[in-house]
């Protein structure tokens, strides 16, 4: 349901009401009440909100009829909350709500998982164990270690950030820029290329075509600006071809994007970029349009995707949002998973 003072309910409720054949077969892992109350912020002129079925397990989902929302109440009833206010009670019930779905996608009672946004600080503010994550990826990632009896660590993810345009890895996501930079490495540049190979020749159904940006400007100049990429990315890109990828690189950062986005008429060079960092990958990609874009979790042993937008407190419980996003990112998940 992701932070209930955010956007993610409403546009839940909008998906449900504007593409009911598409959320055919889905539910909401969240809070009836704050799913009724959402559901009423979407209503326009002359319309009735859509009423939401209670479901006590995923089986039921199938059967709830069309322009319904079903919702799986995951905890204790969730208490209202201020639109577009940090609530570590809202905070704490996003993070549940995670949980339970990871739990649900790793015994296979459901087969894929679409996260509406949740709070980074309302998430840390909930306390214990949510303020040991930044966000849904590592607490996924760390839930899937603990399933498959695994040291998080050996469990290693990576975002992709896709539109029908470009599609983005990135080695490093959630931590500062300057811990971004020591974390361009050998092992995790080598790392995100594994990953990247693995996942788009399952999504692809070939070997794609992978292009590493630099790291400085114009890729470090042949070291003038910087030698990461001479003493780090072009080692690691050397060391993924030697395994089979179809890697090249390092390429200058400010026009590997333009290279590698898809337009009508124009073949694009390389069908994914890796990036360095998360600014560098996300400001092309979302400067495209943040209603098309879809983040995938790469590397879970589960199916996650995600509308590529944040809980806009800004605009939340006035129903506006746009749920262009979300319904992409159901669309890819029903895709990845045959459906």
């Amino acid at each position: 349901m992701g932070d209930a003072a955010g956007i993610g309910p409403e546009i839940i409720a909008k998906a449900f009401r504007e593409q009911p054949e598409l959320l055919r077969g889905c539910f909401v892992a969240g809070d009836v009440g704050t799913m009724r109350r959402a559901a009423s912020v979407v209503v326009r002129a002359g319309q009735m909100a859509l009423p939401v079925a209670v479901i006590t397990s995923p089986a039921q989902a199938p059967d709830v009829p069309p322009h319904c929302i079903a919702v799986l109440q995951v905890a204790e009833t969730l208490a209202p909350v201020a639109w577009g206010m940090i609530s570590k009670l809202a905070g704490a019930f996003a993070g549940r709500c995670v949980l339970w779905a990871a739990d649900a996608a790793l015994s296979q009672q459901v087969c894929a998982i679409v996260t509406a946004p949740l709070h980074k600080e309302a998430l840390s503010a909930a306390g214990d164990p949510f303020d040991r994550f930044p966000g849904h990826t590592e607490l996924l990632q760390d839930r899937a270690a603990n399933h498959l009896g695994k040291h998080v660590s050996d469990v290693p993810v990576r975002m992709m950030l896709a539109n029908d345009e470009l599609r983005i890895v990135l080695v490093s996501i959630h931590i500062s820029l300057r811990h971004a930079i020591e974390a361009v490495t050998f092992e995790n540049v080598l790392q995100t290329v594994r990953i990247t190979h693995a996942a788009l020749s399952r999504i692809l159904g070939r070997a794609p075509r992978i292009a590493v940006a630099g790291l400085n400007p114009h890729a470090g100049e042949g070291g003038l600006f910087g030698r990461e990429e001479l003493d780090i990315i072009s080692p690691a890109i050397h060391a993924a071809r030697q395994e089979g990828c179809d890697v090249s690189g390092p390429w200058a950062p400010d026009t590997i994007f333009m290279r590698t986005r898809l337009k009508p008429g124009v073949a694009s060079e390389f069908d994914v970029v890796v990036a360095m960092y998360h600014d560098q990958g996300l400001i092309p990609v979302k400067y495209l349009g943040v209603e098309k874009g879809v983040n995938v979790t790469l590397g879970l042993p589960l199916v996650r995707t995600s509308p590529d937008h944040g809980t806009a407190f800004d605009i939340a419980g006035s129903g506006v949002a746009d749920a262009s996003s979300l319904l992409e990112a159901i669309r890819v998940a029903r895709t990845l998973t045959g459906g």
